[in-house]
């Protein structure tokens, strides 16, 4: 067996929120800063899901302040990444969402629930 894919295994975290496009996420991160850490959270919509073995990662999208919107990246399984919450279930019909980077408020980037 290839060393490369061992190491793999063994940092791939065993359970993984079951999520996509268009969820309302709540991302639990560790932030580090000087010699303390902490988690911060990053609450926002998923736009994409590249799933990819190890690699894979996820956008979260969020309006900040000024309705400024911020794109953030996450690799699924880096140590960083404490927990995903899934805060409600989007109903979408495409697997990558940037056309939500052109609207603007929060009433044009709006997705409907899941029933």
């Amino acid at each position: 067996m290839d060393i490369g894919r061992l190491i793999g295994d063994e940092q791939m975290k065993k359970h993984v929120a079951d999520f996509g496009p268009g969820d309302s996420v709540r991302v639990h991160t560790r932030v580090t800063e000087g010699n303390k850490e902490r988690i911060q959270i990053f609450e926002g919509t998923v736009t994409e899901r590249n799933h990819g073995g190890l690699s894979a990662s996820f956008t979260v999208r969020r309006i900040a302040s000024n309705n400024v919107g911020v794109d953030r990246s996450f690799l699924l399984h880096s140590p960083r990444v404490e927990k995903i919450e899934v805060v409600r279930r989007g109903r979408v019909r495409r697997a990558k969402l940037f056309y939500l980077q052109e609207r603007v408020g929060s009433k044009a980037t709006r997705i409907k629930e899941k029933k």
